[in-house]
């Protein structure tokens, strides 16, 4: 028979009302994670009948447990996942029960996808930690344990599985719990809860179970029915709302729309626009169903200010009396998730909620062992591994420490994840501790005679001529020619040399790939000096990666950053090779060298390509010359 109308509307109308909690599954590899989760979806009746049909066939063909259903099989969707009984990437699904809904993403347990957990806990307010009752307590529990409660996870579930196959001993199931204790205590963690279950059989799972008389706490679904969530306390903080987009539809209306992260706003409210300063007051708080009276965390609004004050998106409308910081240096912890290892002092993209901006990382000042939680030294960190650096942003950003107030961590200004420039991977998850003091301390003094005036006196426009290439191809060589013809010219230039600056300004630094981010970085901030000065600035420097050559262009204008790749073949260089350093690079002799054992990117679009195997010295300075001249008139 088919329901009214009516009644499916106010279905819908009491789904829309039911608290939702979002939950995580983790723990090691095997330890019965999906089986867990598959049972839970089972008996709630959260599956469809082709489903059904489907989970039946897929068990007996891919199954592990014979004719039965497994479980599994209902959140492990990838083919590699099935063929090889584990979970690789994670697995959201969606289920309910009388008194609330959830979204539990099932993540992997194997070190190699731990950045997939990461993944799956940065939305989570519960974590089920799930530990095999054969194993124990294991390096990967202790690992999931230490990143979810880094992550702000302040509730877990200890569920112990595979309690049939230790004939549901309760003396097991307390050992486990002991150490888990000793665990817990060690980093902080306060709220958790142990529960004895089988996945396969569903003890403990839905309801009590009669396979365990000595255990008189709640039911996994009975817990996560009643465990209190931090919604509240969201609402309680000060008001936070990062700007996502600034909505024009017309030229009467001008809305800055976002998701309010803490507080409740509505109109009259006093707001101060951050990083800018700006006071203001809420004039509407507009929706898709119509102007509201009150938002509060959690919803998505659109606001209308009742001044015309500069606000785009990436700026924080925030309570006027009790505003968050801004600050460019910072002490984070970062999650390492790249193949690749951290170097410092490369840029990378940081994203904050809504903002976006160029970050660098120092050298870690340690990394932290998640068995021992000793604080080791690390040159850089490694895929997940876990350490604590500072990080430098070229402008200040709107922050919040993430752990403050530490029962209910600020995710949505105090964490954020850093992203390769290049092949925009996520490579890392990061928590902000706290402003440095010198960040807050030092601020730019404003000069009355600027870069304008230096290069009117001098009577031409600023550039920096950024020469790349190998080793030997010959870029000291041509800047050095382009230079005296500038001076003919009667133009005012400098011409910083690699070989010249490392027996002074960066003698300090050596070959390693960091070393060299750090060369360029030094080698930038000097050239943009220079510019400032209204000089014409050549730098004849290797500078072998893309990354590097990118951060040195953003430091000057647009327009003023030109790029000179001085290509020669390596066969030629090899040929040429006046230093020897070819031929030791080869005998081993030499480490870290470009074009032999570090490698080189060349440019995509430099602005002048200089091939030197076509034309000699002379030719290749003043094709550069001519690329040049229209740009310096």
């Amino acid at each position: 028979m088919n329901r009214p109308a009516s009644d499916v509307a106010e279905w819908l109308r009491a789904q829309d009302r039911m608290e939702m909690l979002r939950f995580i599954t983790c723990g090691s590899v095997d330890d019965g994670k999906s089986t867990l989760i598959g049972r839970l979806l089972y008996d709630s009746r959260q599956i469809f009948d082709d489903q059904l049909a489907s989970l039946e066939a897929d068990s007996r063909k891919v199954g592990t447990q014979g004719d039965a259903i497994d479980f599994a099989l209902l959140v492990d969707g990838l083919s590699a996942e099935r063929e090889q009984g584990i979970t690789i990437d994670v697995a959201y699904r969606y289920f309910a029960s009388s008194r609330r809904r959830f979204i539990v993403a099932d993540t992997p347990g194997h070190e190699q996808y731990t950045r997939n957990m990461v993944t799956g806990a940065s939305t989570a307010d519960l974590a089920v930690l799930v530990v095999d009752a054969r194993k124990g307590v294991l390096t990967q529990t202790r690992r999931h344990s230490f990143l979810a409660h880094l992550l702000g996870i302040r509730r877990l579930v200890l569920a112990v599985t595979k309690m049939d196959l230790v004939d549901y001993d309760q003396a097991a199931f307390d050992a486990i719990c002991a150490d888990y204790r000793l665990f817990a205590d060690s980093i902080g963690i306060a709220d958790w809860v142990a529960i004895p279950v089988s996945g396969l059989n569903g003890d403990n799972v839905m309801a009590p179970s009669q396979a365990t008389p000595w255990y008189g706490g709640p039911s996994l679904l009975d817990h996560l029915d009643t465990v209190a969530l931090g919604a509240a306390d969201d609402a309680a903080k000060p008001l936070r709302l990062p700007v996502q987009w600034v909505s024009r539809p017309d030229q009467n209306f001008r809305g800055f729309a976002g998701q309010i992260a803490s507080g409740r706003i509505g109109p009259g409210t006093e707001v101060r626009i951050l990083p800018s300063g700006r006071r203001s007051r809420i004039e509407r708080v507009v929706t898709l169903d119509g102007d509201l009276d009150e938002a509060v965390a959690g919803q998505s609004v659109t606001v209308t200010l009742a001044d015309a004050v500069d606000c785009s998106r990436g700026d924080v409308i925030a309570a006027a009396e009790n505003p968050p910081e801004a600050a460019d240096q910072f002490e984070v912890t970062i999650v390492w998730m790249g193949e690749d290892d951290l170097l410092p002092g490369r840029g990378y993209w940081l994203k904050l909620g809504t903002q976006t901006v160029t970050a660098t990382v120092q050298q870690p000042k340690y990394e932290i062992n998640v068995n021992s939680l000793e604080h080791l030294a690390a040159p850089t960190l490694a895929l997940n591994a876990i350490g604590v650096a500072e990080v430098a942003t070229d402008r200040d950003i709107v922050f919040e420490s993430y752990s403050v107030p530490a029962s209910n961590p600020n995710r949505a200004l105090g964490g954020f994840i850093l992203i390769d420039k290049l092949t925009n991977a996520t490579v890392a998850a990061g928590m902000i501790h706290f402003a440095l003091r010198r960040a807050l301390n030092i601020h730019r003094q404003h000069l009355d005679v600027d870069r304008d005036t230096h290069a009117r006196i001098k009577g031409q426009k600023p550039a920096v001529l950024w020469f790349t290439g190998l080793s030997g191809a010959g870029k000291s060589t041509i800047a050095n020619l382009v230079e005296k013809k500038l001076v003919a010219l009667g133009k005012h230039t400098f011409l910083l040399d690699g070989d010249n600056l490392r027996h002074g300004l960066n003698r300090d630094l050596g070959f390693t790939d960091a070393d060299r981010i750090e060369n360029i970085r030094r080698v930038g901030e000097v050239a943009r000096l220079m510019a400032d000065a209204g000089l014409i600035v050549l730098t004849a420097f290797i500078s072998p990666f893309r990354a590097e050559r990118e951060m040195a262009r953003k430091m000057i204008p647009e327009g003023e950053f030109i790029e000179i790749f001085v290509d020669t073949p390596l066969a030629e260089a090899e040929r040429r090779d006046s230093k020897g350093l070819y031929a030791k690079a080869r005998a081993g002799e030499l480490a870290n060298f470009t074009g032999i054992d570090s490698p080189y990117e060349p440019p995509e679009q430099p602005e002048v390509h200089i091939e030197t195997a076509r034309m000699s010295p002379e030719e290749a300075a003043d094709a550069v010359i001519e690329a040049l001249m229209p740009r310096l008139r």
